[in-house]
């Protein structure tokens, strides 16, 4: 008998997917660089020169078995060695290698991290808006995703809700900063009240309570602010990190589990995650990658074209009528709906070739998401299509 569970998953399709096939099946008639699509975040910049480099010396001097066989279980050292250094550098961390649990992307180290610190039933607390997937990261590990309403005026953690929905269940904390879908940074003063929180609650409850600290998008910060490293605030910390967009390597699929080594249990969870990686089929992420990255863990791609775009169409919208919090970083902008239903907005705005997400799967009504890693010509050519959707439309 087939598994009901994944089944019936088969009914509830991503919207977000749903939105950007309807943009490949309409750029098949009218020419793909006619639809404003703001659909996927995939990241748009080239990959850095170096890294290039770096593959083609591997592919040159390395054997076959060192570029191509299988990596240790808990990763290749040098990666290791390379990522717990840089992090050390650029945050004032103490990593060490044994820290350091090399992974398939962001989504293969909370694959690792939530089911290192929790058991079904558990529950795990996350702040809307998110990102959809976290419902079935969370869910099928056996805990129990819940979801804290949103700030939607800064889009900072909701606290007076949070400390509601706090209980002796709650095992982790699931954060997202740079945030996607709404750009928002939390701030240094805000995961310091978070981090006096949760450290009260741990006291008050007998038991650790994770944060998993997911940033993919941790390189892509505006204005030239300081990102505050979660880890440096709160000592039951796993940093869950990829390489997709501060490299733009999405398809590599690299990423790492940081421990933070102050953290209950440290020297067990790396550990723990190679026998995880024995029950889910997700290790061994690759040599070659690793041996590349491992290379270049300082550079990242290009990327001020994110900025670019973002101050373009915060003023567009703004200008427009729209209600929206400027983004802090990543390449999302998440403005409030011209009408309280999203889906029906985003539909309207199909007739005009823009390519919006609705904000109903965040965990948020009435607002609507745009990724904006395209190039900075097409933003402004899609601009004059929103003028019209709007003034046609409200």
């Amino acid at each position: 008998m087939i598994n009901e569970q994944y089944k019936n998953m088969l009914g509830g399709r991503s919207v977000i997917r749903e939105f950007s096939e309807f943009a490949a099946a309409r750029g098949k008639e009218i020419g793909y660089e006619n639809v404003f699509d703001y659909s996927l975040g995939n990241p748009s910049v080239p990959v850095p020169d170096d890294y290039t480099k770096e593959m083609e010396e591997l592919l040159k001097t390395k054997t076959s078995m060192e570029l191509h066989g299988y990596s240790p279980s808990l990763g290749l050292p040098v990666f290791k060695e390379s990522v717990a250094a840089s992090l050390n550098r650029r945050f004032g961390m103490n990593y060490t290698p044994e820290y350091i649990f090399p992974t398939s992307g962001a989504a293969g180290a909370l694959a690792h991290a939530l089911r290192c610190v929790t058991k079904p039933g558990d529950e795990v607390l996350t702040f809307a808006p998110y990102f959809p997937e976290y419902g079935p990261y969370v869910n099928l590990t056996g805990a129990v995703l819940k979801v804290v309403p949103a700030d939607t005026e800064s889009f900072q953690i909701n606290f007076e809700k949070l400390t509601e929905m706090l209980n002796e269940n709650t095992a982790a904390v699931l954060i997202n900063t740079p945030n996607n879908p709404s750009g928002a940074v939390y701030s240094a003063e805000t995961l310091e009240k978070l981090a006096k929180l949760l450290t009260e609650k741990q006291q008050e409850y007998g038991h650790e309570i994770f944060i998993i600290s997911d940033e993919p998008y941790r390189e892509i910060v505006f204005d030239g602010a300081e990102l505050p490293y979660v880890s440096r605030f709160y000592a039951n910390t796993l940093s869950c990190y990829s390489y997709s967009k501060s490299l733009s390597l999405p398809g590599e699929r690299i990423g790492y589990v940081a421990v933070n080594p102050a953290c209950k249990d440290a020297e067990l969870l790396v550990p723990m995650m190679g026998q995880i990686s024995r029950g889910i089929g997700h290790n061994c992420p690759s040599s070659s990658i690793q041996l590349a990255v491992a290379k270049v863990v300082d550079e990242t791609a290009d990327m001020k074209v994110y900025e670019t775009n973002m101050k373009l169409l915060y003023q567009a919208l703004t200008d427009l009528g729209f209600s929206c919090v400027r983004p802090g970083g990543t390449f999302y902008i998440f403005p409030k709906a011209l009408e309280e239903d999203a889906v029906a907005f985003c539909k309207k705005a199909l007739q005009y070739d823009l390519i919006l997400v609705p904000s109903d799967s965040f965990g948020v009504k009435g607002y609507f998401r745009m990724a904006y890693c395209i190039d900075t010509e097409k933003v402004e050519r899609s601009l004059e299509a929103l003028r019209r959707f709007v003034k046609e439309n409200y």
